[in-house]
Parts: C-alpha cells; sequence; structure tokens
C-alpha cells in the first residue's frame, strides 16, 4: 500500500475482519481482530471465494481508531500479512513407530558407524564395507559395544579364556553357558509400540470431568447429570474466589465473595434463577437427585453491602433488583448416598450509587438426617489453634437432654470497625487474642446511663450465648462428664452508680474470658489438654465526653467513638505429681540430684540395683576392683608412709 493513509475515523467501515471488544480490569479493554475468511488455497472450483487465490492470502495494512463520543482519540496501524495454509495431498493419521525387540536387535547395532555411505575403519559391522574391504582390518576390528557386539561375552564364561591374561585357575571357575545367557541381556527393554506424542501448546487446556464413581466417598466430587462438577463459588487457596469451584462430598465450607460492583449484574453467580439452580445431582447411588431451591428476601443489606461510593449521589442511583446475596446448600446424606438437597437463595434489591462493594455468602453443609458433622478439636485432647467447643443445654426432646454445639466468640471488626457493622469470629484454643469495636455514643445517650450500661451488655452477652464449655476436642453430647459449666462473675449492681449529666460510671466496656487447661498426658509426643475451667470476667469503665472547646458538648446529638473489646486469655495448670520436696533439699541444692550433674550421694551408683547398663554381678565386681585399688594406693601411697613414720616415733 502506497501513498497517504486516510484520516482517523469513528465511522465503521464493511471489511473481512471481526471486531471483538472485551472489558478487562476496571480502566482497560482488550481489542482482538479477527480474519472471517478460510485460509485454505482455492481449488479449480472458480465459485468458491472463501478461499485464497495465491500462497500470500492477505496483505493489508490496517488503521484501528478508538473513540469517545464520535470523535477519535487515537488510533493504531496494523500490517497484516498472512500465507495461505497448505495441507499434504495424503494426511497421515497418527504415525506409530514401531521399536524393534532390544534385546537381541538394539536400536543402534553398531554404533561405529558414523559416516552415511562409507566404510568407516575398523568398523566391522558397517553394512558400507565390502569384503575387501573388511580383509583390511578384519583382526583389527573396534571391540565391545561401540564395535556392534552389543553381547559381548562375560569374563567367567570359559569361552573367554585368553592365554594372556588368564589364571591357571581358570578352568576350574569358569563357566559353560549358552551366549544368550549374559548380564547385558539385563540392560535393555522389550520393544513396544509407542504413539507419537503432540508437542507443546500455549493454549488453555479443556479440563474435562473425570469418569465420576458409583459411590461417593468423602472429599470425591460430586457430578451432575450430564457428568460435569457440580460447583458453588469457594475460596481458593491463594484467597481468590473462584465462581465455579466443585463440591466435595462430606467436606462443609463457608466462603464470602467480594465484588466491586458498578452496573448491575447479568450473569451468575450474582444474577441467577430458580430454573439454572434446580440442577439434577447424581445421587452416588444409581439414582437423580434434584436441588429444591426456596427463596428468601432480605430487607437488611447491611451485612452484604460493607461500602458504597460517597461522591455520588442517593437520588440518582439505579436500583439492581433480585441480586443473588447468598446461597446455602444443605446435603442430606446417607451411606455413600445423597438423599436430598435443598437451596436457600438470598436475594435482594441494591442501589448503585456510582459503585458498591458487596459481600456474596454462599455456604454449604453436609447433614446426615437432621444433624450436622460436628468437626473435632482433638482426640482426645485439644489441639493448639482448634476451636473450643461449646454449647448450651437443649431440652426440646421428650425426655432427652443432650448439649447443643455453639462456639464462644470475639470481636471481628470490620469496615470502618463499628459495632453497628461488626462480625464474630470463634476463639482457638491456645491462642489469646484481644478484640473490640467503636460504639458511638452522644451526649444523649449519656444521659440515660442505665440505658447505656444494658446495651453495653447486651453487645458483651452476645458474644458468649452458651453456658457449658467440652472438656475435650471430642466430646459427646449426651454425656455431661464432657461437659464443665461457664463461669460468669456477675457485676454488683447493688452498689449505686455516682453518675453525672455528662458521664457514666460502670460500663461493661471490657469482656475478658479466662481458660485454665491441664496436661493429662501425651499420645504419640502431642501433649493432650483438657478444659479445667472456664471464666468470664467484665471490666467497668467510666464513659465522657472529651470537650475541645466550644459548643462542642451542648449538642445533644453530637457523637464520639467508645471502645468495646473482648480477649481471652490460656493458662496452663502445672500437675505435681512427685512428693513435697525434704528442707534438706531446699537449703542445700548442692546435693540436690535433679539440679546439678555433678551429684555426690549418686558417686555408687553403677554399684546399685537402680544401674541397668550391665549384669549386676558384673557391675558388683568392677566395683570391688576399684575399691581394691583405691585402698592399695592410700597404703602405699606418700600420706600412709608418712603417717606410720610418725606413728613409729612417737612411741620410741
Amino acid at each position: 500500500m502506497s501513498g497517504n493513509l486516510p484520516p482517523p475515523s469513528c465511522v465503521a467501515e464493511s471489511t473481512q475482519w471481526v471486531l471483538t471488544r472485551q472489558l478487562v480490569g476496571k480502566t482497560a479493554v482488550q481489542v482482538k481482530l479477527r480474519l472471517n475468511q478460510s485460509l485454505l488455497l482455492c481449488n479449480d472450483n472458480v465459485t468458491d471465494t472463501d478461499c485464497c487465490p495465491k500462497p500470500l492470502c492477505v496483505l493489508e495494512t490496517l488503521q484501528l481508531s478508538a473513540c469517545l463520543g464520535g470523535t477519535p482519540q487515537a488510533s493504531l496501524l496494523i500490517q497484516a500479512k498472512i500465507y495461505a495454509l497448505l495441507l499434504p495431498n495424503n494426511p497421515g493419521s497418527d504415525n506409530k513407530t514401531v521399536i524393534p525387540n532390544q534385546v537381541y536387535q538394539p536400536l543402534g547395532p553398531c554404533p561405529c558407524d558414523l559416516t552415511l555411505g562409507a566404510c568407516d575403519i575398523r568398523c566391522c559391522c558397517d553394512k558400507d564395507c565390502s569384503s575387501e574391504d573388511l580383509k583390511l582390518f578384519e583382526s583389527y576390528c573396534l571391540p565391545g559395544p561401540f564395535g556392534g557386539h552389543i553381547s559381548p561375552t562375560a569374563d567367567y564364561q570359559c569361552s573367554a579364556q585368553s592365554a594372556e591374561n588368564s589364571p591357571d585357575w581358570f578352568p576350574f571357575l569358569c563357566v559353560h553357558s549358552p551366549p544368550e545367557n549374559n548380564p547385558y541381556l539385563g540392560l535393555f527393554y522389550q520393544g513396544e509400540t509407542i504413539t507419537p506424542k503432540p508437542g507443546p501448546s500455549f493454549q488453555t487446556p479443556v479440563l474435562s470431568a473425570p469418569l465420576p464413581a458409583d459411590l461417593y466417598h468423602q472429599g470425591s466430587p460430586i457430578f451432575t447429570l450430564n457428568d460435569q462438577y457440580f460447583t458453588i463459588p469457594q475460596i481458593s487457596l491463594v484467597g481468590q474466589c473462584l465462581d465455579n469451584a466443585p463440591v466435595a462430598f462430606l467436606k462443609n465450607f463457608n466462603a464470602k465473595c467480594v465484588t466491586l460492583l458498578r452496573s448491575c449484574p447479568n450473569g451468575p453467580p450474582l444474577q441467577t434463577t430458580p430454573t439454572d439452580l434446580r440442577v439434577q445431582v447424581k445421587n452416588g447411588q444409581g439414582g437423580v437427585v434434584t436441588v429444591d431451591v426456596v427463596d428468601e428476601v432480605a430487607f437488611d443489606l447491611s451485612q452484604f453491602i460493607s461500602s458504597t461510593d460517597p461522591v455520588a449521589s442517593p437520588d440518582e442511583g439505579q436500583v439492581c433488583e433480585n441480586v443473588t446475596l447468598a446461597l446455602d446448600y444443605k446435603f442430606f446424606w446417607q451411606g455413600n448416598g445423597i438423599t436430598d438437597i435443598t437451596l436457600t437463595r438470598t436475594v435482594g434489591s441494591v442501589t448503585l450509587n456510582g459503585s458498591v462493594v458487596i459481600t456474596a455468602r454462599y455456604s454449604c453443609v453436609f447433614l446426615n438426617g437432621e444433624l450436622v458433622g460436628e468437626p473435632k478439636s482433638g482426640n482426645p485432647g485439644y489441639q493448639v489453634g482448634r476451636l473450643v467447643i461449646a454449647g448450651f443445654m437443649d431440652t426440646s426432646g421428650n425426655n432427652s437432654r443432650f448439649i447443643e454445639r455453639t462456639s464462644i466468640n470475639l470481636w471481628k471488626p470490620v469496615s470502618d470497625g463499628l459495632c453497628s457493622f461488626v462480625e464474630k469470629r470463634p476463639i482457638l484454643f491456645g491462642e489469646n487474642s484481644t478484640a473490640g469495636c467503636l460504639l458511638p455514643v452522644s451526649l444523649q445517650n449519656l444521659t440515660q446511663c442505665i440505658l447505656l450500661r444494658e446495651a453495653v451488655a447486651s453487645l458483651q452477652a452476645a458474644l458468649i450465648t452458651a453456658t457449658y464449655v467440652a472438656k475435650s476436642g471430642d466430646p459427646d453430647a449426651l454425656t455431661m462428664a464432657d461437659w464443665v459449666n461457664i463461669t460468669f462473675v456477675t457485676l454488683n449492681s447493688s452498689k449505686p452508680m455516682e453518675d453525672t449529666p455528662s458521664s457514666c460510671r460502670g460500663i461493661p466496656s471490657h469482656q475478658h474470658i479466662h481458660i485454665r487447661s491441664i496436661i493429662t498426658g501425651v499420645i504419640e509426643g502431642v501433649p493432650q489438654r483438657e478444659i479445667h475451667a472456664l471464666q468470664v470476667s467484665y471490666s467497668l469503665s467510666t464513659w465522657a465526653l472529651e470537650c475541645g472547646g466550644g459548643d462542642s458538648c451542648m449538642d445533644l446529638m453530637e457523637t464520639q467513638l467508645f471502645p468495646v473489646t473482648s480477649s481471652v486469655t490460656f493458662t496452663d495448670i502445672p500437675i505435681n505429681i512427685g512428693p513435697p520436696r525434704t528442707r534438706f533439699q531446699i537449703n542445700f541444692t548442692e546435693y540436690d540430684c535433679d539440679r546439678n550433674d555433678v551429684c555426690w550421694p549418686e558417686l555408687a551408683f553403677p554399684i546399685t540395683r537402680y544401674y541397668t547398663g550391665e549384669p549386676y554381678s558384673q557391675s558388683l565386681a568392677k566395683g570391688l576392683i576399684l575399691v581394691f585399688f583405691f585402698l592399695t594406693a592410700s597404703v602405699l601411697g606418700t600420706p600412709w608412709r608418712q603417717i606410720r613414720q610418725a606413728w613409729s616415733s612417737a612411741f620410741r
């Protein structure tokens, strides 16, 4: 193409190129150009126009323009040079290479044959060598596998004896064996028929679901009627939300997916219909189960919408109706199969003020009958990092009392940390923690201290709804011996609170959970801990507005933030199973064998019954010999000689 290019234009022209656009991220658009023409060469049929008349099929210069409101903003020149697709006249299928039997016909029968079409010197297996050529170096052939002797004679064969190197005893120890039976045969594999593998490809592989099993097992994926994975949005290992994550049998989960919504959704998972959710699922026993969908409408969207665009006006918001905010699945199972599936779909109307951050919730729970398979926190004792199991008495059954499981929670602040949007998180065994939230309090609230104290107390009481805590990590709901009563330190309400018009005393702003545990044993090196007691206490504080001057404390609706906190502390109770120490052990610690490396009371330990390093008779004999040498050295030594001399001189 020659000459000047036309200026950029926003008018679409009819060409043989197809333009597609796809939004990537928030501020980027991916543009793809695709040739809408076949790349095969034209044959004798002149009426076929969807082909390439010559090998150089396309040679064009394209101008791609980006427009905004009908005005070109940028342009891009693209040089397209595409050749026709040439196919062989007789396209072959999957060629198969037949490898001969490598035991007697190896892949390299003549490794010394290095020159094509010529005779290699001293290579007696070279097929290019004539009989006249072989006579020149027949006695100087290359030995070993390189010279074509793939199965040379073993050294222990009697036929390998030579007059130069064989010892005189060789004929008595050599082995008579056929040449096919030698150790080199084990170095080869039997010939097989292989199929050529395709080369590497940078295309995204299409993953198909594996063949489903007849019965479901724990952890195996669940399949639909058309042998595809049954998927629910879940959180991956890297923290990313996957819209099509397979569901595993007997694996409960609870996921939250955060999405920045700028326009109304038009597809799953935020826009679903009951018809699409009524999926037919294989029950694992040769039958089919259909998902039963129940819709619920959420009017309070505070737990689903965390933030909005503060710049946009609330009057100009776009309303998105029937947005899917939560999907809660319940799988009822028995044996290795699924008996029923129920889905509770929570929808709501979301108003878009510029942009909205939506936290969608997805859960899956497997029920055996009507009971949930509760996870363990240890077997039998608690393990560090596992959930502390609590519960309360359920007497709804007929003449049956059992403990209904629940958890003991701490605050989990989100977003701006206010108590109105705060969440809860269960406490984990052995992990001390402190958390809290902020409560807006106005001057009008401080004039009603009784109501304020009750409101804060109800917030703290919502963290602990249990009255029992499990001793071990695997408690029995019907055995009361496996549970311990939770002790609540009640506040002293008899003492009157001296409140002022602008401050309130005795606010239970801090809740402290003290858990005392004890080590009951060790299994395979892992300490087994049991909870001995759990105590809940409160710390009282005085709340008053901080006036910075002016009329800040005159407005009754002016609010300030006050912290409401909770904490948990774990304490190990020491076990002292030994006898009490004597006064001698307390005062003379240098003689205590448990505290010192040098222990004088154990000087004669090798000759006592407690020593098990060797038989007692041997240790006693060795000890007596040492005592004899010591006495002999003492009698014959210098000190005893001086004593004898002094004794003799004293009686002369």
